[in-house]
């Protein structure tokens, strides 16, 4: 039967991870920053200033809401803790492992496009939300895929399709990279640091991950606010403190990233350009995998921010996927290469009897002997813990658009008792499970990013020339929607 699934998802994998859908991925990256005018570089200062400045210097950005909506900051929380995870780290030293340390400078590529389509995604999330039954806005692709690509003419039936399609495949993405892949990190790497069994950490987690879920997207806010913080500080100075260490080595780290970019062979040989095309393809698949900037997955917490401007959640998109890959994914990928875990002048592994899945343990105990093994194994535990909670949320978010908020309960339960399926899973097959899960969604998205890019732009604009530029009597894009453009209006 595992076979028998294994094959299929293989088959399903090749297709939605291949290069056409890469190719479509890079391209919509590309067009964002064109229509917006490099907007991740030429006001890196205004977003910078509006986004982690905006935690320390505007409390409205941190106050609580009374409504069902949630902070600014809790909406960051909540995306990264979906987003930092065990991708950061697992993730990392996979595509390492695979495509060498060349896969790293593809995945800083694939990052820097992908800030605006998240910020894309996140635009049109506020622009096209909803208030849902229950009182809370409800955002997401499938709403700009309905509303948004719907409203095109002769449009109506592929939106709603799409729209469909999309939240089936985010339903299922939240059982694989939201679940099961995170699970399974979590004990095994709790397993080798403790010898702790897979079936105890499993059913400790069931009950540690349905205390929160149970209890809605609140709960699972405040959670996050205080966990992800705390968790990337402490993974940060960590790492930090081991590049430091090796500060000797890093020159010929970076050489290594940059010419295993562009070498011709694999480390492991085989055919003229294989090398530069398992890089690439590595280092996409899993910096998509860490920040998921093009799945419209962060986007469904973003649009439940008490935020009025769409431009400004978008920017919160931006630092998203420039905290998540930019900083975490590229102080992971230093302290993996600095270790010696793998041979820079080749590429390949040095020290074979280590998995990749324990390369950032391996790097840790080099540098603090065991307790940097168990550290690297508590930090998986916390990040894959919060990533949990964030995709639960995700999950839920599909399931509502699909059977409404009543039957959300129904949802959730399913979500906490598949957490002991991910601690008796397969390492391997979670993790193709997950890519296939990923690409399926990010297709019906990226379709819908790419129809309504004339409005991102025009949004872009009117922002800029009345919070950046300063022009007076222009009136500001709110909503796409017309009595909640007015609703809004009122409140800015």
């Amino acid at each position: 039967m595992i076979d028998k699934i294994t094959e299929i998802n293989a088959a399903i994998n090749d297709v939605v991870w291949g290069w056409p859908a890469l190719i479509l991925l890079g391209f919509v990256g590309v067009l964002m920053t064109l229509i917006t005018k490099f907007f991740q570089v030429g006001h890196f200062g205004h977003w910078m200033k509006n986004t982690i400045g905006a935690i320390f210097g505007d409390k409205h950005v941190r106050k609580h809401t009374e409504d069902k909506s949630i902070s600014q900051f809790q909406s960051l929380c909540t995306a990264l803790a979906a987003t930092v995870g065990t991708g950061n780290i697992v993730g990392v030293a996979g595509a390492i492992a695979v495509g060498g340390p060349g896969a790293v400078l593809w995945m800083w590529l694939i990052a820097f496009f992908g800030m605006m389509t998240n910020y894309a995604e996140n635009v049109l999330g506020i622009l096209y939300r909803r208030k849902s039954s229950n009182g809370a806005w409800a955002g997401g692709a499938m709403y700009y895929l309905k509303d948004g690509l719907g409203s095109k003419k002769g449009c109506k039936g592929i939106g709603t399709v799409l729209a469909v399609l999309f939240s089936i495949f985010c339903l299922l993405a939240s059982f694989g990279i939201g679940n099961m892949s995170q699970v399974n990190s979590m004990v095994k790497n709790v397993h080798t640091a403790f010898n702790i069994p897979n079936v105890a950490t499993g059913i400790f987690l069931v009950v540690a991950v349905g205390l929160v879920v149970i209890g809605g997207l609140k709960r699972i806010a405040a959670i996050t606010e205080k966990v992800v913080p705390f968790m990337v500080i402490v993974y940060l100075v960590g790492t930090v403190t081991i590049i430091c260490m090796n500060a000797s080595l890093i020159p010929d780290v970076f050489k290594s990233i940059f010419q295993g970019a562009f070498h011709l062979k694999s480390a492991a040989g085989g055919a003229v350009g294989a090398g530069i095309a398992t890089a690439m393809k590595m280092g996409f698949k899993r910096g998509v995998f860490s920040n998921e900037a093009g799945l419209g997955s962060s986007v469904m917490v973003h649009s439940s921010s008490n935020v009025k401007e769409p431009v400004r959640q978008g920017m919160w998109g931006v630092f998203e996927v420039f905290a998540d890959t930019i900083v975490v994914c590229t102080l992971t990928a230093l302290t993996i290469l600095s270790s010696g875990v793998i041979d820079l002048s080749t590429g390949a592994p040095a020290v074979t009897e280590v998995e990749s899945s324990s390369y950032m343990s391996y790097a840790f105990e080099q540098a603090f002997g065991k307790p940097g093994a168990w550290f690297i194994a508590l930090a998986i535990l916390m990040f894959a813990y919060s990533t949990v909670l964030g995709w639960s949320h995700y999950g839920t978010t599909a399931w509502e658009y699909l059977f409404g908020a009543k039957t959300s309960v129904v949802y959730r339960t399913v979500f906490v008792l598949l957490v002991f399926s991910g601690s008796v899973m397969e390492a391997q097959l979670a993790w193709d499970i997950s890519d296939t899960f990923n690409g399926l969604m990010m297709l019906p998205n990226l379709i819908g990013v790419l129809v309504l890019s004339p409005i991102v732009m025009k949004c872009t604009k009117n922002y800029v020339d009345r919070n950046i530029k300063h022009k007076e009597g222009i009136k500001p894009i709110l909503s796409m929607i017309p009595e909640i453009q007015e609703e809004q209006e009122k409140d800015l």
